[in-house]
């Protein structure tokens, strides 16, 4: 699971743990309201049904607010089952009342602030004057005995609690989401931007190493070919530069490709170890103090770049610590995270699956396991001196 569904599913659980609050003060209440007289059958099932609907309609509505939607027609109707279930069963600020708090906390996800303040007024004046009418009538879910005016004092006092606390814990999550999927398309952004500058740079190099010899031997050839009816001796001299200029683009085009190939470990090092910290992933290299033997630089940069792009794209890792040493027998890179996957370890994915074939084609080998203490360590042996 990747950190945007963890963080898509935490804010889920986050603002349904409203509704699990709600349905407890809900039985609550109604139980000691049945035990006093003070809600009877014909009211409660009714609210019952009311406030089964509006739990219903709410994932929508979260679902809506998650993806930067704001359902207003299921605002609107969440809160006449609100106002329905509320008003029936009693309007109890820590019982029925309740209902109308948390169509509050919904209905305030992304609309403006001003917005917020007057959904605020509202279901505060409708929670204080069903629950104040629920005492004159003698129809209020509570065993307390209160006044009119006292009544009025508790309700207004409690019904502003509830306004003031839910519209701004549930949209501080919301924002949170927001903050953390601008981050992932941002990630993303950066990533495709990179491609396409590297795509645009590779095109540049190739355009000015071989672009230059292939129009030359386009026109070396065509001249050629009027010669040699001619004067055979010149068409075979300009064929002669035909095939020198041939050599020279392909040994260019080479050197340009190998160029691309073949990483360089110290600049590759800075890179993972850049994009793991910002990532969240807090990173630990550790280098031999001697220079690496001739051939192992390229060959262990492209298993840093494979291993570190396994651990961001498949693992939960909050550490990852690179190392790598030598002897005059082989080296050997060794990348452990605790981002353990699970899955099968022979399992291992097409990129790692190719780096374990470019190191079998310089006769090393490549091993990736979870480890005993619940991490992932992935190795990477060469023989000294290199082969291929």
């Amino acid at each position: 699971m990747d950190a945007i569904t963890r963080a898509r599913r935490l804010t889920w659980k986050v603002l349904l743990s409203n509704f699990v609050a709600m349905w407890l003060l809900v039985v609550l209440t109604s139980v000691v309201a049945f035990g006093d007289g003070s809600l009877q059958w014909w009211r409660a099932v009714p609210a019952l049904i009311a406030a089964i609907c509006f739990t219903w309609i709410s994932p929508r509505i979260i679902h809506g607010a998650l993806e930067r939607r704001y359902l207003i027609r299921e605002v609107v109707l969440a809160g006449a089952f609100a106002v329905v279930a509320a008003a029936l069963g009693g309007g109890e600020p820590f019982g029925w009342g309740m209902v109308l708090a948390c169509w509050l906390s919904l209905a305030t996800l992304q609309v403006p602030r001003r917005t917020v303040v007057l959904l605020a007024a509202g279901t505060w004046v409708v929670g204080v004057g069903i629950s104040v009418s629920a005492v004159a009538l003698g129809a209020a879910g509570t065993s307390l005995d209160l006044s009119i005016g006292q009544a009025l004092v508790f309700y207004m006092i409690a019904f502003g609690i509830w306004c003031v606390i839910m519209p701004p814990s549930n949209r501080m999550w919301i924002w949170i989401w927001s903050l953390a999927v601008q981050a992932h398309e941002g990630r993303e952004a950066h990533t495709r931007l990179a491609l396409a500058e590297e795509r645009l740079r590779f095109a540049r190099d190739l355009h000015d190493l071989v672009g230059h010899q292939l129009s030359a031997i386009a026109v070396k050839t065509e001249l050629a070919v009027r010669l040699s009816d001619v004067d055979s001796g010149a068409a075979k001299a300009e064929m002669a530069e035909v095939n020198a200029l041939t050599r020279k683009a392909l040994r260019e085009l080479r050197q340009a490709v190998r160029g691309y190939r073949e990483l360089d470990l110290a600049a590759e090092l800075n890179s993972v170890k850049g994009v793991l910290e910002a990532a969240g992933v807090r990173c630990e290299v550790h280098l031999p103090y001697r220079d690496l033997p001739d051939g192992v630089a390229p060959v262990f940069a492209y298993a840093v770049r494979e291993a570190v792009t396994n651990v961001l794209k498949h693992s939960t890792a909050t550490f990852c610590d690179i190392s790598i040493r030598f002897t005059a027998q082989e080296a050997e890179l060794s990348v452990r995270n605790d981002g353990v996957q699970r899955r099968r370890a022979a399992d291992l994915g097409s990129g790692l699956t190719g780096m374990a074939e470019r190191l079998v084609a310089v006769g090393g080998k490549m091993s990736a396991h979870p480890t005993e203490d619940g991490q992932f360590i992935l190795n990477a042996v060469v023989s000294l001196p290199i082969g291929g």
